[in-house]
């Protein structure tokens, strides 16, 4: 199978957070975005990041960790506007993670076992913790034009409800597939668990 490409979404604007939470510090010191780019590589070939104009910091620190990177202009009019540039730019993939930068708790073994059921024929795959279907989701490479089509703000739910009985859903032990960054608080999520990092 050719390579799985992580699709990292980093082009939002974080309203509800109040500043730009993908450059803010975790409790252990990673800054939010790379430490979910980080997770992403170790489980994927490849990782290209899409940030919004005016995000060369996140950009340049994204490099750094190894990670190509897009400027997606269209970023204000949604997340599907960067998940549609994401997959454009590797059309010729097997396939793809879409993973969203705010969520940097997904354990790198959680994204090898999705990335994994991609290259053993999975079409669509996606972590479960307690019954509850998580991120990041990987899509086989024949429902890029079902992504590709995609508009407005809801990611890739539509491709995931005409797909459904595709769907593989592969149990973990991870409760970072449900744990993204919102406000300022949900920072502190490993503390709660009682986990160092």
């Amino acid at each position: 199978m050719s390579s799985i490409v992580g699709i990292l979404l980093a082009a939002g604007a974080s309203r509800r957070f109040g500043a730009d939470k993908l450059t803010h510090s975790l409790p252990d010191g990673d800054l939010v975005a790379v430490r979910a780019c980080r997770n992403l590589l170790a489980g994927t070939d490849r990782v290209l990041a899409v940030v919004r104009p005016g995000g060369e910091r996140l950009a340049d620190q994204l490099q750094a960790e190894g990670a190509e990177v897009r400027i997606c202009a269209d970023a204000g009019q949604g997340m599907n506007a960067s998940l549609v540039f994401g997959i454009r730019a590797c059309l010729e993939a097997g396939g793809w993670l879409i993973a969203l930068a705010d969520m940097p708790w997904i354990a790198p073994s959680t994204i090898i076992k999705v990335a994994d059921a991609l290259r053993l024929g999975a079409t669509i795959a996606a972590p479960c913790w307690q019954g509850r279907r998580g991120h990041p989701v990987g899509f086989s490479h024949m429902l890029g034009p079902d992504l590709v089509a995609l508009s407005g703000d809801a990611g890739a739910k539509a491709v995931i409800q005409a797909h459904l009985k595709h769907l593989q859903l592969i149990d973990c032990n991870d409760p970072g597939i449900l744990q993204d960054i919102d406000q300022p608080e949900d920072l502190n999520f490993q503390k709660k668990l009682g986990k160092s990092s």
